[in-house]
């Protein structure tokens, strides 16, 4: 007999948002790690200078490889090389997109707005829209019915996630969202999260990105070469491996309808390098649980939170090989989660709105 698996709505706009809402869910208070005012106060301290460093990194890091990958064009040379420059337009673009949106990577706020439009572009993101849909994805992170940031649903989709290898899924979504965007519309579950007033910045932003994909475009056929959009355009798509194989890493597997980033979020050790693409974001929960904590001062806030946190994950590979693994589970059991032991010293997790019954499968899990 075969296994019929219930399937949740996990449209912003459906039942399961009336449902979170009854519940509690929506706008909730979260469970934070005890940290002393004082540390907080330092931790929480904006600099401009460890961001205007990292980003003069960045972008001399696209010049030398762009240069190589323009004179490797024309040869095979020109797979790895556009390889390694699409990793670093990417990659850096979707963690800057996401620090600068928060307005703590840089001291100076116009600093913050400058480097996040870029980097919008970059990632292929409307500015606008993702700065209010990421702030709905921190007030109600991974409740279902309210978060528009879930990366996939339970069972998965396998088809899209392996489609992200490439952003051929999210990508093409994007700039349908531009063209709309661009005729001063917006799709519905938008106007759920983003204020009235925010619309004619929305159509203003779209119009500019329309007109650089377009410029990318005519350039391309003037020169009679896909040259031009190489390096502008579609490094979105073919340097998205790191960004999808981080934000697989964040939340997939773990707890959806909680009150609790111990839960859903995981934070795992990573190489400085990787660090560096991904700006200190492998501390997720530190970063979910306290995220007017500037990127640089991460590392500090995940030694303060280590004994009240679950054990981080010794590496982007075993991360990935335990998202894997629950995703596989989940085909069959949408309900699985993996649920890691806390230390002795920390306090309990913390439920919230979440089932009697399925806080009983935790605590048998935890067993």
């Amino acid at each position: 007999m075969a296994i019929v698996v219930q399937k949740r709505d996990y449209s912003i706009t459906g039942q399961e948002s009336i449902r979170a809402q009854e519940r509690g869910l929506a706008s909730a208070e979260w469970y934070a790690s005890p940290i002393p005012r004082a540390k907080m106060k330092e931790l929480m301290k904006r600099k401009d200078g460890p961001a205007i460093r990292d980003t003069i990194i960045w972008f001399g890091a696209l010049l030398l490889f762009g240069y190589l990958a323009y004179l490797s064009w024309g040869t095979w040379w020109a797979v790895p090389a556009f390889f390694i420059y699409g990793v670093i337009y990417a990659s850096p673009g979707d963690s800057r997109w996401h620090e600068c949106g928060h307005g703590t990577a840089f001291k100076t706020p116009w600093m913050n707005d400058v480097v996040y439009q870029i980097a919008s572009f970059f990632v292929l993101r409307s500015a606008t829209p993702w700065r209010w849909s990421h702030a709905r994805h921190h007030t109600d992170t991974i409740i279902v019915g309210r978060d528009p940031e879930i990366l996939t649903e339970r069972p998965p989709i396998w088809k899209i996630i392996l489609m992200q290898i490439f952003h051929l899924y999210g990508g093409p979504i994007e700039i349908k969202r531009f063209a709309l965007h661009t005729i001063g519309r917006l799709e519905t579950q938008e106007k759920d999260y983003i204020p009235a007033s925010e619309f004619p910045k929305v159509f203003r932003e779209a119009r500019i990105y329309m007109l650089i994909i377009l410029a990318a475009t005519a350039a391309c056929l003037y020169t009679g070469s896909l040259l031009p959009a190489m390096f502008i355009v579609l490094p979105s798509f073919y340097g998205n491996l790191f960004v999808l194989l981080f934000g697989m890493t964040q939340h997939l597997g773990l707890y959806e309808d909680v009150l609790d980033h111990r839960l859903n979020t995981r934070t795992i050790h990573m190489n400085p390098i990787f660090r560096f693409l991904y700006w200190n974001m492998n501390y997720h929960t530190e970063h979910h649980m306290y995220p007017m904590v500037p990127y640089h001062a991460l590392p500090r806030l995940h030694q303060e939170m280590l004994a009240d946190c679950p054990a981080p994950r010794t590496s982007l590979w075993a991360a990935l090989k335990e998202v894997i693994s629950a995703l596989r589970l989940q085909k069959n059991d949408p309900s699985y989660v993996v649920v890691k032991p806390l230390p002795v010293t920390a306090q309990p997790y913390y439920f919230g709105g979440m089932v009697e019954e399925d806080q009983s499968k935790l605590r048998r899990q935890q067993v």
